[in-house]
């Protein structure tokens, strides 16, 4: 299986998200091999994924998503999708509604802390809106032990549906579903 590929550019207030493509490999593995990166974006057990995975996991995702890269003043700094939602408990909340879901990583540590997550959030949420035509768009499983991540979130507008408590000693003590209607953007 490829990458699903597609040709739209996205321009945010300080972002731009550019179509992910099959050269990309070396900057994504290099983020989804870097453990500090990780810590925020994935489950307690990753660690690091090796290159076999990350095509693995973005060629499967690309296939129902819209997958960019992410710049800002021209240094490419992460990767993010516009997702068709594939969380029964989500779809659910939402019957017979469009839903999609947002997955976004600042991969570059130096980037870190200065909203350009929430940008991303708000640039991918009215292509959703606007070019998709959703009708509500998530976040999900964002642990209380990522703070700026649900803050970026919740600056864009989102509200938490969600609060769920794990397991004792994971990583996160809560994880939250948020989401924003098409009403809501406006």
């Amino acid at each position: 299986m490829q990458l699903r590929e597609h040709t739209w550019t996205l321009q945010g207030d300080r972002v731009v998200l550019r179509p992910m493509n099959e050269d990309d490999w070396d900057i994504l593995l290099k983020w989804n091999s870097d453990p500090a990166v990780l810590y925020f974006s994935e489950g307690d057990d990753v660690v690091a994924y090796d290159l076999e995975q990350v095509q693995q996991i973005y060629r499967g995702v690309s296939q129902k998503a819209f997958c960019f890269i992410i710049e800002f003043d021209g240094n490419v700094i992460g990767d993010c999708w516009l997702q068709e939602m594939n969380l029964e408990r989500i779809l659910e909340q939402y019957p017979g509604m469009d839903c999609r879901r947002i997955d976004l990583i600042i991969g570059e540590k130096g980037f870190w802390g200065q909203g350009l997550g929430t940008d991303v959030i708000r640039t991918l949420t009215r292509f959703g809106f606007e070019q998709e035509k959703a009708d509500v768009i998530c976040g999900v499983s964002i642990g209380d032990h990522n703070p700026r991540s649900l803050k970026a979130f919740q600056n864009a507008g989102y509200r938490v549906i969600a609060k769920t408590e794990e397991s004792p000693g994971r990583k996160a003590r809560f994880s939250y579903d948020l989401a924003i209607t098409r009403e809501e953007a406006v």
